[in-house]
């Protein structure tokens, strides 16, 4: 489903809309008190940006090395491809006799289609999403929900291969991004770690092909703080729905259609569920140019548009319009006929439905009605 037919239930419910406003104006609050208090902000980002980026660049070995460190420490490591692998790895993880399986949820988690109950103290199986993976140690980190970690029985961790650091020096610098940008704190009031008897599984689904992407690959810095979503007018009146399975907000919108393509309707409308206003790239605590990307994905939705056996609607549309506009006289001559045309369409100095598929550019727009004497012609006879 396109991201615009999902969105019209979110934004018909003004209650909810209402609701969304307020999170976001008191998440932003509390992200400027806390990012303002630290002298050294943007050094911190900067930080940060590299961090994630050497980690990306050198991914490979510290791979290797967290699958050493975690069965030396009596782990196990499972790779998954995809959604569907993942979610048979974790099925034959999880012991016979668990009727129910308690589940913490994260970003990936959300991605691959997991469901759960809440931990409690006759759980006898849990699925964790992991925030972040030490690769040094073989430790799982996770914020605000740990107390899956905590129970005897047994623990299926779940992450993406991009989840990784490479030490706790490292760790301590996102540590201090994630908390003030996405919950806007100096620390969270909950960090959980575990290192021992676990098993791990890491999915892939379509990371390797984002990391081949150089234009595309920023987008697995991505730390899971959801500040974008934040200060996203889209993702404020929206909400994450229709965003469909896994990250929501900004980030969604580059980091879906990269796993999934775009030829598909909901990952070929998500770069277009944007304004571009660019205020996802000034709070990003590891510095995503989220717009940049936007217009890159922007620009492969056209390019697979183009490679159809037959055209879109808007397509036939802009071809028809470049050879109108490809000869001076053959653009006037079609100036003229289309405002004549346009004018009787017209009530009150506005057309207020266009006929046809074009009647949906006119539901969301104002289209005046076009003057009865074209610019070009003006100016002629102003000369």
């Amino acid at each position: 489903m396109r991201f615009s037919d999902a969105a019209r239930p979110e934004l018909a419910d003004p209650r909810s809309r209402r609701t969304r406003r307020q999170a976001a104006a008191d998440a932003r609050a509390r992200r400027v008190e806390a990012t303002e208090a630290v002298p050294g902000w943007e050094e911190l980002r900067e930080a940060g940006a590299a961090i994630r980026d050497r980690t990306l660049r050198e991914l490979g070995t510290h791979l290797e090395t967290l699958e050493t460190s975690v069965a030396e420490e009596g782990g196990q490591v499972h790779w998954a491809r995809d959604a569907a692998e993942a979610r048979r790895v974790i099925a034959r993880l999880l012991p016979p006799e668990a009727q129910g399986h308690a589940l913490v949820r994260s970003d990936v988690t959300d991605e691959i289609g997991l469901d759960g109950g809440e931990p409690g103290p006759h759980t006898k199986a849990a699925i964790v999403g992991a925030g972040f993976l030490v690769a040094e140690t073989g430790t799982v980190v996770v914020t605000d929900r740990g107390e899956g970690l905590s129970f005897p029985g047994t623990l299926v961790v779940v992450a993406g291969i991009e989840d990784i650091v490479p030490d706790w020096t490292d760790l301590e610098v996102l540590l201090q991004l994630l908390s003030r940008a996405g919950a806007g704190r100096p620390m969270h009031p909950a960090v959980a770690t575990r290192t021992g008897e676990f098993q791990l599984v890491l999915v892939d689904n379509g990371r390797t092909k984002v990391l081949a992407d150089p234009a595309g690959r920023e987008a697995l810095r991505c730390v899971h703080c959801s500040a974008c979503s934040a200060v996203c007018p889209v993702f404020e009146r929206t909400g994450p729905r229709p965003y469909g399975q896994g990250r929501a907000g900004p980030i969604g919108a580059v980091l879906t259609p990269q796993i999934r393509g775009v030829e598909a309707s909901l990952g070929a409308s998500l770069p277009f569920a944007s304004t571009l206003c660019g205020a996802c790239a000034d709070v990003c605590p590891v510095k995503i140019d989220i717009p940049g990307m936007l217009v890159h994905l922007r620009g492969r939705v056209v390019e697979s548009r183009r490679r159809r056996p037959v055209p879109t609607p808007e397509l036939l549309l802009m071809r028809g319009l470049a050879w109108s506009m490809g000869d001076e006289r053959r653009y006037e001559r079609t100036l003229v006929r289309r405002a004549r045309w346009a004018r009787l369409l017209a009530r009150d100095g506005r057309i207020r439905r266009l006929p046809g598929l074009l009647g949906k550019w006119t539901d969301a727009r104002d289209l005046p009605a076009p003057p009865r004497q074209s610019f070009r012609a003006w100016w002629r006879r102003r000369r």
